[in-house]
């Protein structure tokens, strides 16, 4: 009983000091101040790199010491079954919201001058990376590569091939001896994450300063009118409504694991970046949910490289909006079609800072619609991309507490 108390009260009090932080940045941002906005930008920078340089070794670290102490277990094969039904179901639930709302708010068609215009802001030549080229770059042709290029997908494959082995052939003692330095080194990474989150305030009010005063420039401000209430709609539902149901029909208290899991979500929030934010998201499971680690560090890696619902929901209602505006009638087909379309991609987007932009920009380069569209979209994507971000790392956190009660429930 005292320890749920003391749970509890970390908790209340970590909420209050990410909150200051929060309106503390907002007020400093507000001042629009060159040199202050400037450090905060310096700071901002500081923090989104240290946890990038955490979140690979997170992933390569977490995955392959599960594996490697589980793989020969049943466990390990529930555990990955129970991750990848929730993720399917939870994403195909926000593209579907996102279709339904579409439908009932009906955006309308853009001029086309403004989509002229637009045409100057898109990337080119995105549309001559081919399916074939996306899955040819998950498989790595030296073991630095992946790493040092943040390919995630390739990451993953190395973990789980190394972890799989260790758990399934002979145990000698040099296998032993290996397992200790890799174990070693996930304890000494867990403790500079630990470290980085207790000093994470002032990143927030860092992050907090920058988001205020580039809204303050009109950064964020032009908007798309039902589009974007279309986007932030289908986002806030499936993050009030649709994840708190899935929690409520597995007798999970939602408003229990918001609070657990609320550092994650805030970071995500301003990095932008499910791979950035793994460790706080990781550290908030075990020591605020109380996940078990053999749960919290094998789910939430793959969750935040194929579980996006944000994403799903953006690929979703910019398809239509660009199938639209290209005069193509959206009927029931085309809206299944697309919804499975946007799944998949979702499914296999990077975590990453606009990752769901570029994605969704390859699909429609090759679409015959008029991909002028998202050159317009761009200078309000930032906050679309902060949103999206927040929810997926809102999934991740539901997906590992729903696979966590399934463990429990089970005795694994």
């Amino acid at each position: 009983m005292s320890e749920n108390k003391s749970s509890r009260s970390f908790n209340w009090k970590q909420f209050t000091l990410w909150m200051s932080a929060l309106i503390l940045g907002a007020i400093l941002g507000a001042l629009n101040i060159g040199a202050l906005n400037d450090f905060f930008n310096f700071i901002a920078g500081i923090y989104t790199r240290l946890f990038k340089f955490v979140a690979v070794p997170t992933i390569a670290l977490a995955v392959t010491t599960t594996l490697a102490l589980l793989g020969a277990k049943k466990n390990t094969g529930k555990i990955f079954m129970h991750t990848i039904v929730w993720t399917l179901l939870t994403t195909i639930a926000a593209a579907a919201v996102g279709g339904l709302l579409y439908k009932l708010v009906a955006p309308g068609n853009l001029p086309v001058e403004l989509v002229k215009a637009g045409q100057k802001g898109v990337p080119q030549n995105l549309g001559t990376i081919s399916l074939y080229n996306h899955i040819l770059a998950i498989f790595p042709d030296n073991i630095i590569n992946p790493f040092s290029a943040g390919n995630v997908l390739s990451i993953l494959l190395i973990a789980t091939a190394v972890g799989l082995t260790l758990a399934l052939i002979k145990e000698s003692e040099n296998t032993k001896a290996f397992l200790k330095v890799i174990l070693g080194a996930q304890e000494v990474l867990f403790a500079l994450i630990k470290a980085l989150v207790w000093s994470l305030p002032l990143g927030i009010v860092a992050f907090s300063a920058q988001l205020t005063a580039q809204l303050s420039a009109g950064t964020a401000m032009d908007s798309l009118g039902k589009y974007v209430a279309v986007i932030l709609g289908g986002n806030f539902l499936q993050f009030l409504v649709v994840l708190p149901l899935f929690l409520l029909l597995r007798k999970i208290n939602p408003l229990k694991v918001f609070k657990a899991m609320l550092p994650a979500v805030l970071m995500a929030f301003f990095t932008k970046s499910s791979t950035a934010t793994l460790p706080v998201t990781v550290a908030s499971a075990e020591n605020n949910l109380k996940a078990k680690p053999e749960v919290a560090r094998f789910v939430l890696p793959i969750c935040c490289t194929i579980n996006m619902n944000g994403c799903a929901a953006f690929i979703m209602v910019t398809s239509l909006f660009l199938l639209q505006n290209g005069g193509v009638e959206l009927s029931c087909g085309t809206i299944l079609f697309w919804m499975l379309i946007s799944v998949i991609s979702a499914v296999g987007n990077a975590g990453v800072p606009m990752g769901c932009y570029f994605l969704t920009l390859s699909l429609m380069s090759g679409a015959g619609v008029p991909v002028g569209i998202m050159g317009v979209i761009l200078p309000v994507y930032a906050l679309i991309d902060m949103v999206e971000t927040g929810v997926n790392v809102w999934s991740d956190s539901c997906v590992c507490a729903m696979v966590n009660k399934s463990m429990e429930d089970q005795n694994c």
